[in-house]
């Protein structure tokens, strides 16, 4: 029995032995994720989490591990045979299952990033629209030299008559400029009632997908091809030299799509863009930033060079200052922060609040308008409205066993050099002196001392001076 629609397959089996690296190939990040997770990514927008499978082998436990947060499926192929044995283990599976078969089956590979889910769209509906038994995205590369070539029926025929490999080509196919691309819609029940007919009698003893194209057409089935709009998007990578060349690739994309929404990029080549980050128009992102992870900005902010913020949320109208690190951060409208502060996960600044030279703050909540300007350390804290935290302030929260919490309240005034050792409280509108050790609760509109009394004994300096001569 079929369903109706696509099911995806994604080939994510292989070892990448090229790379020289003990991660999976798939595993390797461009553009500041996974390249499994960037294909997923495209791939949902054919068909949802739970038709889309991943053929996974090679440190199966780690790409699962990665990826399963998506909620696709997973197909072991534990011994990698070629790309026609991973669709082999794919029917297997699924006839094992019971489901109804997907009626098509769009096939994707794990390491071409750059797909894009518009192409996917040309290429599904060409294929429904052509009733074609196998569709094949094409490209033209400047040179195809490697590539499987794709032999047309003729010049403008959408009809293949075969997909031939590099070292099978005769002289007149040589210069055939048309690429396979390894991207393919089936016919599910087309695909799967020719893979057993499938041969390893090839120099690399696999069972090759490609080889189903000229058993659907000695069939009597339509096989056809559409080329995708540039070349770019279905390269995979089998280097870490062509892993930066697409990452670079996509980075340069992401920053070209922010500035189409109105964001000012200085010199754009020097910035890290993740492919997820999002920000606001108007907003302005100096040289060498670094945007990372799920990074959302909003409008009329400034973010100035040498920064590194990853998975924070900064709201409208802030002021990031030069060399700044945020990491899990909340920045509420018109804060500032910086130069060189570094806020680390669960800080979650108020509005209008200032966070600025060598300050580091961690789990700390700090209420509009407070500001704590200066060589300062707030961890597990909660500060509220309108606070002035010192120099060199300190909250001591941790024992050696467990953290613990500070809460200062508002409109309060800290004192440079004071420790704080939690768990405390200082109460709203209170006074702590500075170079004060506080540990216990300060009321409201207090004052709290806590240090040694001052002892100045005159001439003293001068005596020793005339000891030691």
């Amino acid at each position: 029995m079929e369903s109706s629609g696509f099911a995806v397959a994604i080939m994510a089996a292989g070892k990448g032995t090229r790379l020289k690296s003990k991660r999976p190939k798939v595993l390797h990040e461009v553009g500041g994720r996974a390249l499994l997770l960037h294909v997923i990514a495209a791939a949902e927008t054919v068909a949802p989490a739970r038709e889309i499978f991943c053929i996974i082998g090679h440190e199966a436990d780690s790409v699962r591990a990665a990826v399963e947060r998506t909620g696709v499926q997973f197909v072991l192929q534990a011994e990698q045979r070629g790309t026609g044995h991973a669709m082999q283990v794919l029917k297997a599976a699924l006839e094992l299952s019971g489901a109804p078969l997907p009626k098509h089956l769009l096939v994707l590979s794990g390491d071409v990033p750059l797909i894009r889910p518009e192409t996917l769209a040309v290429l599904t509906q060409f294929h429904i629209a052509q009733n074609a038994a196998m569709t094949i995205l094409t490209a033209v590369p400047p040179d195809p030299t490697g590539y499987g070539r794709i032999i047309r029926s003729g010049p403008d025929s959408p009809e293949v008559e075969a997909i031939v490999e590099q070292k099978s080509l005769r002289p007149d196919q040589l210069r055939t400029p048309e690429i396979n691309s390894g991207i393919y819609c089936f016919e599910t029940a087309a695909l799967f009632s020719k893979l057993d007919q499938l041969s390893t009698d090839n120099a690399h003893g696999e069972y090759y997908l490609t080889d189903v194209a000229g058993l659907l057409v000695a069939a009597g089935q339509r096989v056809v091809a559409i080329k995708a709009d540039g070349v770019e998007q279905v390269l995979g990578a089998n280097t870490i030299a062509e892993m930066m060349h697409l990452d670079a690739a996509m980075r340069a994309e992401s920053a070209r799509r922010l500035m189409a929404a109105g964001v000012t990029i200085f010199r754009p080549e020097t910035c890290v863009i993740d492919a997820e980050v999002e920000v606001g128009p108007d907003t302005v992102i100096e040289p060498f930033t670094q945007l990372l992870g799920a990074t959302r900005i909003g409008s009329d902010c400034r973010i100035r060079s040498y920064s590194v913020i990853q998975n924070s949320t900064i709201a409208d109208g802030v002021t990031i200052r030069n060399g700044c690190i945020l990491d899990g951060a909340e920045v509420s409208s018109g804060a500032i922060i910086g130069p060189y502060s570094h806020l680390r996960p669960e800080s979650r600044i108020g509005e209008g609040a200032h966070v600025g030279n060598f300050c580091e703050t961690k789990k700390v909540t700090i209420g509009r308008g407070s500001k704590a300007n200066h060589l300062t350390y707030l961890g597990d804290a909660v500060i509220g409205d309108g606070t002035n935290v010192g120099a060199g302030v300190i909250t001591c929260n941790y024992d050696g066993v467990h953290k613990h919490v500070t809460r200062i309240g508002d409109g309060s005034f800290i004192g440079s050099d004071c420790t704080l050792v939690a768990p405390i409280s200082v109460g709203s509108g209170a006074y702590v002196a500075a170079g004060s050790c506080i540990t216990q609760n300060v009321p409201d509109d207090a004052l709290a001392l806590g240090r040694a009394h001052q002892v100045t004994k005159e001439g003293w300096a001068a005596k020793k001076r005339k000891r030691l001569d």
